[in-house]
């Protein structure tokens, strides 16, 4: 009995000193923006105070390796960027690529024009032109070309380029119209080889094309704007018979050709067509998709069957905004108050208006990276990066919401909370950064993390309660209490040691 006796008090003082061994503090920074007012505000006062809830990293656990994250390239941005003054236009440059800004890193681009063009245009107007021999880029060259090279010339890192087109040129298609309509196969070669040549024409101009998709959104869009409808079987046809081999034979084969390029819902259908067998599968890099299928689910088990279906490819979040809606001008507070409406508000389906209930706009675009990056996506991309106080120009009159909102009258900016929110992520969280393991103990809290090439941690927490919060950032025998705004978004980066 003594020696068990004797054993017990062993185990219990080696309990008591486990329970009370001193954690190191763990050095950070804390950025955060808020409905209170901060905009990625370096927060000097950490709370320092009792915590009960914790946040614990995983470094040892690794997921995805993040391609990028960054906004979209239109003519409507680029158009409005031309009517500002060279200050407020190289302010708006710098913002999102330079240094001191959010440094875009992943971006995406239309082939000839879209809904966010102010008309329509294609590269090839000439019908029965099969060798396209009077393909031309030249209504890209006063507005689209500029700003991307200006942007490149801010870029430190540079950051690459997805490009879709809306469609493909009318008279390849079987309604002969911007809207609508199918490609006709016997024009399946002239289409492939309309993407070599926009690559060239962009290569001649020192931009490289970094990915492409086939068409953007092939279920079509109501037939509202320029579309053209591909199902899955016919699009695996055109990348695997034609676009594929052509980019191939053309010394282009290390274009990323990333299938489908429309909302989660469609996924498996999708990517059970495109990852079919192995001739299937050859020319595709991976899948886009958009996030219009609903304000606030961002579909985890969709996302989750697209990755393990092929787990070595891309999976990228290639356009979302807040649609249907006209920008509030220099109002923050709108941003964050859940008035906001998308499509879904007047069209859904009766089975599917739960999905597109009012929103707030930055937890709309805070959930839906945290889910996205927590479900295996590896880049995300917004669509116009800026957009007047109408929500355009757009041709088709379909306004939206950009992070930059712009008045070329009076020559004003205004950085939404948007803008500052998709920050937190680009800026801290670098291509490359693998995403690490995650512990929480308060489910109101969304998290993520990654570790970025340079060893550094990035940290984004997402509150969207009406109370502030307090944890615990744990790192291995390492800790920190923090507090969190109500209503707010932090990046909390733990350097490297």
């Amino acid at each position: 009995m003594k020696s068990i006796k004797y054993t017990l008090c062993i185990l219990s003082v080696f309990t008591i000193m486990s329970c009370t061994k001193k954690q190191e503090p763990l050095v950070v920074e804390v950025y955060e923006t808020s409905a209170s007012g901060n905009q990625l505000t370096k927060i000097i006062e950490l709370h320092f105070g009792e915590t009960v809830d914790t946040i614990q990293l995983l470094p040892e656990k690794t997921y995805q390796k993040i391609t990028g994250i960054g906004g979209s390239f239109t003519e409507s941005s680029a158009s409005l960027l031309n009517s500002l003054s060279a200050e407020n236009r190289d302010k708006i440059i710098e913002a999102y690529f330079g240094e001191t800004g959010a440094r875009y890193s992943l971006t995406r681009t239309h082939i000839a024009s879209c809904d966010f063009s102010l008309t329509n245009y294609t590269y090839a107007p000439d019908a029965g032109d099969v060798a396209l021999t009077n393909f031309s880029i030249d209504e890209d060259r006063d507005d689209l070309i500029p700003m991307i090279k200006d942007a490149m010339a801010v870029s430190k890192d540079g950051f690459n380029i997805v490009a879709s087109p809306w469609t493909a040129p009318p008279w390849m298609k079987d309604n002969k119209a911007y809207v609508g309509g199918k490609l006709l196969p016997e024009y399946y070669e002239s289409f492939a080889l309309y993407f070599s040549k926009y690559i060239d024409a962009y290569k001649a101009e020192g931009i490289d094309i970094w990915g492409l998709t086939p068409v953007n959104e092939p279920h079509g869009n109501g037939n509202n704007w320029e579309s053209m409808h591909f199902s899955p079987e016919e699009e695996t046809d055109f990348v695997q018979n034609h676009l594929g081999p052509k980019l191939e034979a053309d010394g282009k084969g290390a274009i990323n050709i990333l299938g489908y390029d429309q909302n989660r819902g469609g996924l498996r259908e999708w990517v059970d067509v495109m990852y079919k067998d192995e001739a299937s599968s050859k020319y595709y890099a991976g899948t886009a998709i958009h996030w219009y299928e609903s304000t606030y689910d961002y579909f985890p088990e969709e996302l989750q069957y697209a990755h393990n279906k092929s787990p070595n490819k891309y999976l990228i979040e290639t356009e979302g905004c807040v649609d249907s809606e006209i920008p509030k001008w220099k109002d923050d507070k709108w941003y964050w108050s859940k008035e906001a409406t998308d499509w879904g508000w007047d069209w859904a389906k009766p089975e599917n208006k739960h999905l597109h209930p009012k929103y707030a706009p930055v937890n709309r675009y805070a959930r839906d990276i945290i889910g996205c990056f927590n479900n295996w996506v590896d880049g995300w991309i917004d669509w116009n990066m800026v957009l007047d106080k109408q929500g355009g120009p757009n041709w088709f009159e379909n306004w939206c919401v950009a992070p930059v909102i712009v008045d070329p009258e009076n020559d004003e900016v205004y950085f939404t909370p948007i803008f500052y929110t998709m920050a937190h992520f680009s800026r801290y969280i670098r291509p490359d950064a693998l995403i690490i393991g995650v512990q929480k103990t308060d489910d109101d809290l969304m998290v993520t993390a990654a570790k970025n090439p340079d060893g550094s941690i990035a940290v984004v927490v997402f509150n969207e309660g009406n109370t502030a919060k307090s944890f615990a950032l744990n790192l291995g025998d390492s800790t920190v209490n923090i507090k969190i705004s109500e209503q707010a978004i932090q990046t909390i980066i733990v350097p490297t040691k």
